[in-house]
C-alpha cells in the first residue's frame, strides 16, 4: 500500500535572515516566515491533502510553522532535527566550508553528514511504518537535503538548489524505501515585496 509524506521546512526565521548558522539552536519565525508557512497551508488547503497525522522537530522554528499549517495533534521527535554544527552554532554563514560538509563538523562536536542521513531516514521510516497512509513532517533545510539526497537512487527527480523555506517534498513510500515524487517550490515573490531587505 502506498503511503505519502510531505517533508518540508521551517519558514524563514532571524538567524535565516542574519545569515547565522542554525542546526540545533534555535531562533524564532520572522514576519516572512510566518507568510511562507500561510502561503504553503494554502497548498495543502488548495489541493485538498488532509494529514493522518503531523510530525516536526524538537526545534520551536519546526514546530510554529506546522501550527500555522494544521491544527491537528502532533509530536515532536529529535530525529527530524537539523544537522547539529558544534561551535559554530550562532556563527556567520561564512564560516561554513564549501559543500559538501561531510565529517568537517565532528571535530567541532557535531554531526558527520552520515549520522545526520541515517538519522532522518531511520526517524521517517518509523514514523511511516505508523497506520497513516497521509503525513506531515516539519524538518529542516539541510535535514530535508541529506534525506533526499539518501533517496536519490530511488527517485527520478531532485532538486539541486538549496531547499528554501516551506519547500515541500512529496515522497510516497513503499517497502521500506521512499521515491520523492514532487517539489513543491512556492513563489514568494510577492510575500517578500512587503518586506524590504534591510541593509
Amino acid at each position: 500500500m502506498n503511503k505519502t509524506l510531505y517533508l518540508m521546512r521551517h519558514g524563514q526565521t532571524l538567524f535565516n535572515k542574519r545569515r547565522k548558522v542554525q542546526g540545533w539552536c534555535d531562533s524564532p519565525l520572522t514576519e516572512l516566515g510566518v507568510k511562507q508557512a500561510e502561503a504553503a497551508a494554502n497548498y495543502f488547503k488548495d489541493h485538498k491533502i488532509i494529514f493522518d497525522h503531523a510530525y516536526c522537530s524538537t526545534s520551536e522554528r519546526a514546530s510554529d510553522t506546522l501550527e500555522i499549517i494544521t491544527d491537528i495533534p502532533y509530536t515532536r521527535l529529535k530525529g527530524l532535527k537539523e544537522w547539529n554544527f558544534g561551535t559554530f552554532e550562532g556563527e556567520s554563514e561564512d564560516l561554513n566550508p564549501p559543500l559538501p560538509y561531510n565529517d568537517f563538523f565532528v571535530k567541532f562536536g557535531g554531526e558527520d553528514q552520515k549520522q545526520v542521513q541515517l538519522r532522518m531516514t531511520t526517524t521517517c521510516q518509523k514514523i511511516m511504518e505508523e497506520d497513516y497512509k497521509v503525513v506531515l513532517a516539519v524538518s529542516h533545510g539541510a535535514s530535508c537535503k541529506n534525506f533526499m539526497r539518501n533517496w536519490e537512487h530511488t527517485s527520478s527527480i531532485t532538486q539541486q538548489a538549496k531547499i528554501g523555506n516551506c519547500c515541500i517534498l512529496k515522497f510516497e513510500y513503499e517497502n521500506k524505501e521512499f521515491e520523492l515524487v514532487e517539489i513543491i517550490n512556492h513563489d514568494f515573490s510577492d510575500i517578500r515585496d512587503e518586506f524590504p531587505v534591510v541593509p
